[in-house]
């Protein structure tokens, strides 16, 4: 049977082998220190806090959503105005036409008015 030629790390493995290595000194309070200092809540900006919140899909496409109801909610408030508006006129333009006496009040109203400020 053939025999293997001793391997050249083994000297320096039993050398080893007899020393214990020095105590790392004291561990519980450095191990202490390190779960305080990650239990401190971190710090973060309003930036940082706005980008975390919207790196989350969930958020920015319910943030997307509600931007556009807001928009269509806004839209149809100023059709709506405008729609108002016009039929008020329309109102109006109607009166003077069926009604020439409204139309003589108006004028005498407006006189008056451009009198007084004056």
């Amino acid at each position: 049977m053939p025999t293997t030629p001793p391997d050249p790390l083994d000297p320096l493995l039993d050398q080893w082998a007899g020393q214990t290595p020095p105590p790392p000194g004291p561990l519980a309070p450095e191990v202490w220190r390190r779960i305080a200092r990650a239990e401190e809540p971190v710090k973060r900006t309003l930036w940082e806090r706005l980008h975390a919140a919207f790196a989350r899909p969930s958020f920015a496409a319910a943030f997307v959503a509600a931007c556009v109801l807001l928009g269509l909610f806004l839209a149809e408030a100023r059709r709506s105005r405008l729609q108002s508006q016009y039929n008020r006129e329309l109102m109006q333009s109607y009166l003077r036409l069926i009604d020439p006496l409204l139309e003589a009040a108006d004028r005498t109203t407006s006189t008056a008015e451009t009198a007084a400020k004056s």
